[in-house]
């Protein structure tokens, strides 16, 4: 039965993403409002509705780190995972307002986050803060979009007859099945990786943290394939963004009290979070497109992080080894690939 309702989750969540895009892209076409906005909003809020159901429920049940870790672990599949796929697939054009505005944005708040968990735990007064600052970002997302249709340089649409009410349902129909999917699916890794006698950070940072990204996954790589890219990019950004100001404010204000955050997240997850975003800005950069090779080089970061949870979480014999290869070898050619990568970037702009 648990692979049953694996399946059955991918195939709802498939049909979910689908619906979801289509509806997303025809009312942004009506609104004259561009793919990203859209992206960046509606699409990225919808599909982290699993993220935020999990964290939640968790921080209720008195699961920190499910709570936490499924955000921290999101936030690296959604970068590596998401766009490697996605990249590997078509290279995807980056929009500028992207480089300038929203990877920044999403550095600060990752940042942001990483000293909130200095002392160990997502106070009340920071779970607040970053409410707000999602309440922020929105306002001035929209503002700017509003701006841009004002001025002429967003699209132009037309509104058919009965056009809101078919999109709308779409969009409706399309939350609805991501959230059953994932639900579908996050229920039966969960079961699977207890029966293993995982614990629940490594849960949450792995097979609960890719579940829910599932829908993310499944939004992009689908508007990757109907030609929607800017949609793709502004999903990962916005959803990385949400994940952290709406679902851990959400799930801080529903704890009841500090939101404690694991030590283990605190040293090694949450920086490899802020090194990814980090790495997103030279690469983004570049030309303004997530080349092919890039997707790769995301997936075989995204392999090496999940091989060092994996083992870190038994203690394996290998741990060591791939510890000094990871930072004798990985970290420091990386380091020197994104240095190359911006200095091409600035010299070709000089």
């Amino acid at each position: 039965m648990t692979i049953v309702w694996l399946i059955t989750g991918l195939v709802v969540l498939a049909a979910g993403a689908e619906l979801l895009v289509r509806g997303a892209s025809s009312m942004a076409r009506m609104l004259g409002v561009t793919p990203l906005v859209i992206g960046l909003t509606v699409v990225a809020m919808g599909t982290s509705t699993p993220e935020m159901v999990v964290s939640v429920i968790a921080a209720i049940e008195g699961r920190p780190n499910i709570a936490v870790g499924n955000v921290v672990g999101s936030n690296v599949f959604n970068v590596l995972f998401i766009l490697g796929v996605c990249a590997l697939t078509r290279p995807l054009v980056v929009a500028l307002d992207v480089v300038r505005r929203d990877v920044p944005v999403m550095i600060g708040v990752s940042l942001v986050l990483w000293l909130f968990a200095l002392d160990g735990a997502l106070g009340l007064t920071e779970a607040l803060v970053f409410l707000a600052g999602l309440a922020g970002f929105l306002a001035f997302t929209v503002s700017e979009s509003r701006a841009a249709a004002a001025s002429g340089t967003a699209n132009e649409g037309t509104v058919a007859k009965g056009g809101w009410v078919r999109d709308g349902s779409l969009v409706i129909a399309g939350l609805v099945l991501l959230v059953l999917g994932a639900r579908a699916l996050v229920s039966a890794a969960v079961s699977m990786a207890q029966a293993l006698g995982v614990s629940e950070a490594v849960i949450g940072l792995t097979i609960v943290a890719a579940g829910t990204g599932l829908p993310e996954l499944a939004a992009s790589v689908v508007a990757t394939l109907r030609g929607e890219r800017d949609m793709a990019v502004g999903n990962v950004v916005g959803s990385n963004l949400f994940n952290i100001l709406g679902i851990l404010g959400v799930s801080g204000l529903a704890a009841g009290g500090p939101l404690p955050i694991d030590a283990s997240i605190e040293a090694f997850d949450l920086p490899v979070m802020v090194a990814v975003a980090l790495a997103c800005l030279p690469l983004f950069a570049s030309g303004h497109v997530i080349a092919r090779w890039e997707g790769g080089l995301f997936l075989a970061y995204y392999a090496a992080y999940m091989s060092y949870l994996a083992l870190a979480s038994t203690q394996h014999d290998a741990l060591p080894h791939l510890s000094l290869v990871m930072m004798e070898f990985v970290v420091p050619l990386t380091v020197v690939t994104l240095a190359v990568v911006t200095w091409r970037t600035a010299r070709s702009r000089a």
